[in-house]
């Protein structure tokens, strides 16, 4: 019986699908792929089914919106198998967009105080006289609790 050739060896899944062997090696251990092992001579060979680009896209897609690959796995696993639960992905997406706004509140104070300080600098080696108020360089970003 001849093997069943639409399965990709993890070469041309990298090639197809644009990333690296590493990668791919890492969402499968991760169980973010379907693959399955073959055995040919003395070697054992991983082959992933064809879906496997398009799962790697959606990963890739997820991940630059924030989202990790744990979080990731079980809904593309649901969505996969026909399981999605539309009310908890919605709960899940609304949550993940408080938890980056809130990042983005705190890379704006960031800014700012990254801001400040390079003007004290300035003033700093601009006039040689002028005195540092250290509670300035003692900020720090509130606690997010």
């Amino acid at each position: 019986m001849a093997p069943d050739t639409s399965f990709l060896l993890i070469g041309k899944l990298a090639t197809t699908a644009n990333t690296t062997k590493d990668t791919i090696r890492h969402y499968d251990q991760l169980g973010l792929l379907k693959s399955r092992k073959r055995q040919a001579g003395s070697r054992l060979y991983t082959e992933f089914h064809p879906e496997c680009v398009e799962r790697i896209e959606l990963i890739k897609s997820a991940q630059a919106i924030g989202f990790t690959l744990t979080e990731i796995k079980d809904s593309l696993n649901d969505y996969y198998d026909g399981q999605l639960d539309i009310d908890l992905q919605l709960s899940l997406t609304e949550q993940k967009l408080t938890q980056i706004k809130k990042q983005q509140a705190t890379i704006s104070l960031m800014i700012e105080m990254l801001a400040e300080r390079i003007e004290i600098l300035a003033r700093m080696k601009a006039d040689s006289h002028y005195e540092l108020d250290i509670d300035i360089c003692k900020k720090t970003l509130p606690s997010s609790k």
